[in-house]
């Protein structure tokens, strides 16, 4: 069950937070709010009242996982695309009403869950003064790279422009949300982390990925999807191949035969990336598999620099953020065996 979800640990120990967990304060409850979700407008639905926030967080790899309610009934809209983000709302009490398609609206109640890709398309919701959620934010390129790495393809706007309701307390959505909030230890942070923290990512992603697509009628397999473009592929393969060295993307789009805008257009359309995310990601793989693999004498350092970085604070973010460790563990791993 998930009513004492980022409350206590399995012990009954209180599980510890940074900052406060409470507000009647807006500006400090929307400071929360920008941080863990996105830029939006909230309006209380009377005016001057004050909310009895609840307001606890905790990192699953690059997953924000929120125990939140603003304690009064609300209104938000205008959530900023420019962030990136897909929204996952999962209420533990009361209940909210969303924003399904133009003309309609869904409610979800105790068990039940929404999910909507704010960088992809637009949405509002309304909560009820006993609202309690316990939200995910997922970065849009999070869901990406696991899409990737796991089916095999990114799935088009024909899938994120969706918005869904789904779940239930007899799904297999929820029972994965009580064994992720049974992870989390009193200090605050997932048991055995990093590599519980990108299990747990990849579980998340690959469970909401095959719902999603049942819930708008798309079969999540490769097979299944729209046509790729011949200049998208061609573009895959020369930045795959020559990931290490890689052309510039309007170098990549004269070799195939597009301006740069129509390569970008394409890539977004059939894989929901950037031809730069696409390659970003390639780049790090193979900079990966150059550490499982070394020379000997061969540094994270010196490999780094074969693969073109060369700010190493810089590198050890976005490679922890993707594969939940670091360059140097990765490397000493690989000298162990």
């Amino acid at each position: 069950m998930l009513e004492q979800a980022l409350l206590t640990d399995t012990s009954g120990r209180p599980i510890a937070q940074n900052g406060p967990t409470s507000s009647r304060d807006w500006d400090e409850v929307q400071e929360f709010c920008r941080r863990v979700y996105m830029p939006y407008r909230v309006r209380p639905a009377t005016p001057r009242l004050l909310p009895s926030a609840t307001m606890r967080s905790v990192e699953v790899q690059r997953i924000t996982m929120t125990r939140f309610s603003y304690g009064v009934p609300v209104h938000l809209d205008n959530f900023d695309p420019a962030a990136g983000n897909i929204l996952v709302l999962n209420t533990i009490k009361g209940a909210l009403r969303h924003k399904q398609d133009e003309v309609s609206d869904v409610s979800t109640g105790a068990g039940e869950s929404f999910v909507v890709d704010c960088s992809r398309t637009d949405y509002w919701l309304d909560a009820d003064s006993h609202h309690m959620q316990l939200n995910l934010t997922i970065p849009h390129q999070s869901m990406a790279d696991v899409a990737m790495h796991w089916l095999g393809f990114v799935p088009d706007d024909t899938l994120w422009t969706r918005r869904l309701a789904f779940g239930g307390s007899g799904s297999r959505w929820y029972a994965l949300l009580c064994y992720v909030v049974r992870s989390v230890e009193a200090c605050g942070r997932l048991k055995a982390e990093p590599v519980m923290a990108r299990h747990l990512e990849e579980l998340l992603c690959l469970e909401l990925l095959q719902t999603w697509g049942d819930g708008v009628g798309l079969a999540m397999r490769k097979e299944t999807m729209p046509v790729t473009p011949r200049y998208v592929r061609q573009a895959e393969e020369i930045m795959s191949e020559q990931a290490d060295n890689p052309p510039t993307i309007g170098e990549i789009a004269r070799m195939v035969g597009v301006s740069a805008r129509a390569l970008s257009d394409g890539f977004r359309r059939s894989r929901g990336v950037t031809p730069y995310d696409f390659l970003r990601a390639r780049r790090l793989e193979g900079l990966r598999k150059a550490l499982q693999n070394p020379s000997p004498g061969e540094t994270v350092t010196s490999i780094a620099a074969d693969w073109g970085y060369v700010n190493l604070g810089a590198l050890a973010r976005i490679y922890r953020r993707r594969f939940g460790e670091l360059p140097s563990h990765t490397l000493a791993a690989a000298k162990q065996t």
